[in-house]
């Protein structure tokens, strides 16, 4: 793989186009791609970059599952899941470059000595002489020079060649988000599995967290190439990002209760007992300064395209009316605080709707069965920048209630409602 500081070139934001939903890292001998989501705005420099992958790496760690982790492949070809350990693999390279470029060493204890120190008696007592001093009648032993501990450096102990490997096979995956250069061959070494019973040996013997951190990542490494069936190709993150998004969108806004407040079904059998349906569930459910604000998360591309063809559909439209309403009739919340939102992804420095702030409105839904003079019937179109909401998902969540909140309510304190459907000529 050709080494450079021009990391931009290997990243790709997806337009979310058939073909064009993987979000995560491809890889193989020859070239690395990192895909962004859509909506992403790559920052200006490489070390920015750097670190946005970085971060891309720990949201899809954070916000899927191995069953998340699988790859479209070939419909005649089974899907391909998806298990690169790829935290192992940045441990194991922060670990190298946190100590300047030092590989994990043992030292092995030897015995010197000296005026100084920490005296090991028995051996002190068997080495050294002492001086006699007498006093009132009394011999007495001074000693001058101590045989003391010291320790030696073995670079040419196993779990050090294990480690020149696995820092050598780190660089050559994922070297590249952090420097032009690799560290050189590591050298003769144990063999895959020899190596792991070793590791294991040392994550028994281990008490010391940072070591046994590396030591754990050494492992899940290794345990990775024993049993991988590509000796060239490696990937990590999902071709269901939506998922993501939906996660990403109820960690920073939603309740964690959110099933207690939505309509449940049953059927009523006149054989057997009756059996109760799972009850509908938006994606998110946000209650703040005593209103609630009923989440639908969409990934989808409207927010790059601003084609209407790429919004929300009917069955979803008409889903969120029926959140609002049961919320309204059987909650008994008042209109005015009750609102209704889908929240879909844009670029906030590339989009057609002259947006420059990180949440944006562009438009709103309603039911031509409705009146559309209740809140709840008036579904905002919310846009929240792709990359903004990446980061934000650690931070203050009322904080970015407070943007959401009054983002959704601008439109309708206006008090206008919204025009009829327009008569089809026949």
């Amino acid at each position: 793989m050709e080494r450079d500081l021009d990391i931009r070139r290997r990243c790709h934001v997806n337009t979310n186009e058939d073909g064009d939903r993987f979000v995560g890292v491809k890889a193989d001998s020859d070239d690395a791609i990192v895909y962004f989501p859509l909506g992403y705005q790559l920052p200006e420099t490489d070390a920015e970059i750097r670190t946005d992958i970085k971060h891309l790496f720990q949201v899809l760690s954070e916000f899927t599952e191995k069953k998340d982790r699988v790859l479209a492949m070939n419909k005649f070809e089974a899907p391909q899941t998806v298990d690169f350990p790829i935290h192992a693999y940045l441990e194991v390279i922060n670990y190298y470059l946190g100590k300047g470029g030092q590989y994990y060493v043992e030292t092995d204890p030897t015995y010197v000595t000296s005026a100084r120190g920490s005296a090991h008696w028995p051996k002190t007592f068997r080495n050294q002489t002492p001086l006699v001093q007498q006093k009132d009648g009394v011999n007495s032993l001074i000693y001058t020079q101590f045989t003391v501990r010291s320790v030696t450096p073995n670079e040419t102990k196993l779990i050090t060649q294990i480690n020149r490997y696995c820092v050598y096979e780190s660089f050559e995956k994922l070297g590249w988000l952090y420097v032009p250069y690799m560290p050189p061959p590591p050298g003769p070494h144990p063999d895959i599995k020899t190596s792991i019973i070793i590791i294991n040996d040392k994550l028994m013997h281990t008490f010391n967290d940072k070591d046994k951190r590396l030591f754990k990542a050494m492992k899940d490494m290794l345990e990775y190439l024993d049993e991988k069936t590509s000796e060239k190709q490696f990937y990590f993150g999902t071709d269901n990002f939506e998922g993501v998004w939906e996660r990403l969108i109820d960690r920073v806004f939603g309740e964690k209760d959110k099933d207690k407040y939505f309509p449940r079904t049953r059927w009523l059998l006149d054989y057997g007992k009756y059996k109760e349906k799972r009850p509908l569930l938006p994606d998110s459910i946000m209650i703040y300064n005593g209103k609630y604000y009923v989440l639908d998360a969409k990934y989808y591309k409207y927010g790059r395209t601003g084609n209407p063809d790429d919004l929300p559909n009917a069955s979803s439209i008409n889903k969120q009316i029926t959140y609002g309403e049961y919320l309204h009739q059987t909650r008994k919340i008042a209109n005015d605080s009750l609102f209704n939102a889908f929240i879909m992804p844009y670029n906030m420095a590339d989009n057609y709707f002259n947006l420059g702030e990180p949440i944006g409105t562009i438009g709103e839904a309603v039911g031509d069965w409705k009146s559309n003079k209740l809140n709840y019937e008036r579904i905002q179109g919310i846009v929240v920048d792709t990359r903004y909401l990446m980061y934000v998902y650690t931070g203050n969540p009322i904080k970015f209630k407070v943007q959401l909140a009054d983002c959704i309510e601008a439109v309708l304190s206006k008090g206008e409602v919204p025009p009829p459907k327009l008569q089809e000529n026949n």
